[in-house]
């Protein structure tokens, strides 16, 4: 009788044979069995870093769909790539590639015919071959300036024919040269926006300065006032708090709704007493030039819904809400 098919078994087996894959190139890359990959991997590094134009990306099959994801991760980390498909690359897309460039080619067997052109254009320009490949005897690994040798490893296809592990290890491989470019160049999260301005995580890049409420929109009031200039301030700005100031500018403290709740709870004249015994002093506070993701982490963190943003000499510029983060898409 045929056992019935359990698909949690399989799909269980797929990430334990992808994890194998990913554990040994973890230990190729700390010399473990005498593997070169530690010192290919900075030759790698050390030539992008190096070239004046763009990291061409190439692959046939499964290998080439990794290279497009690649040099899509490239390219918005700081690194300036695309991607040539080999086939096309013999028909007219070498003129694509110039002196200059370094060319990245993904060839799990290295053999792969329709990249034989681009290896032997490469070599006859001078132009820079890493190769991502299993085979360092390959015609694609002999020829490379830098062979990042992937060690072997049992496909997760029961066949042991569909790409499945070797593409999850090429991938890996890959985005691991992209973020030791991406640390080496010192691409910062600033950086990252420009290349990133749509969508959620466009939204999640976005600078307090870009958010805040500012000039006229934000409730303050000075230090020795009374109370009831402070409600009437935050009542016409609608912002649920106000800030309270130093003679000299700097922030003393703020009110928000919570603590006039809290006053009210406790009986006494509210309208009639002193900012100062109101007010909570030290709030939270953030610059302008912080992210719209921290500005989010620090209100969650504390539960609040308003950060003070202050310049270096802690003197307000503006008063960041929760809804503004949650209007744009940040949270």
């Amino acid at each position: 009788m045929t056992q019935a098919f359990d698909p949690l078994a399989s799909a269980l087996r797929t990430l334990q044979l992808e994890q194998a894959g990913i554990a040994a190139l973890e230990a190729a890359l700390l010399g473990e069995n005498g593997s070169d990959l530690k010192q290919n991997l900075i030759t790698a590094v050390t030539m992008i870093r190096a070239a004046t134009g763009r990291v061409i990306i190439t692959g046939m099959g499964k290998s080439g769909h990794v290279g497009r994801k690649l040099a899509a991760t490239f390219a918005s980390t700081g690194t300036p790539a695309y991607f040539v498909h080999p086939g096309e690359a013999s028909h007219g897309d070498l003129g694509m590639i110039q002196p200059g460039d370094v060319l990245l080619a993904l060839s799990w067997s290295g053999e792969t015919a329709e990249l034989a052109d681009i290896i032997t254009y490469s070599r006859r320009y001078g132009i820079g071959l890493i190769a991502l490949t299993a085979s360092a005897e390959s015609a694609l690994g002999r020829e490379a300036d830098a062979c990042l040798l992937m060690p072997k490893a049992e496909e997760a296809c029961p066949n042991g024919l569909a790409p499945t592990t070797s593409t999850t290890m090429q991938l890996a491989m890959g985005d691991a040269l992209a973020i030791a470019l991406l640390e080496a160049r010192g691409f910062t999260a600033q950086d990252f926006k420009a290349f990133h301005p749509g969508g959620k995580l466009g939204a999640r890049l976005a600078f307090v300065r870009d958010v805040m409420h500012t000039g006229e929109a934000m409730p303050l009031v000075n230090a020795g006032a009374r109370m009831e200039k402070a409600v009437l301030e935050m009542t016409s700005k609608r912002l649920g708090c106000v800030a309270v100031l130093n003679s000299d500018g700097t922030l003393a403290g703020i009110i928000t709704d919570g603590d006039l709740r809290r006053h009210i709870k406790t009986g006494g004249d509210l309208l009639s007493s002193a900012v100062e015994t109101i007010m909570t002093p030290q709030p939270m506070t953030i610059d302008a030039d912080s992210m719209a993701a921290e500005a989010l982490a620090r209100l969650n963190a504390k539960k609040r819904s308003v950060l003070i943003v202050v310049d270096a000499n802690n003197r307000p510029v503006g008063i960041l809400h929760l809804h503004d983060l949650y209007t744009i898409g940040v949270a």
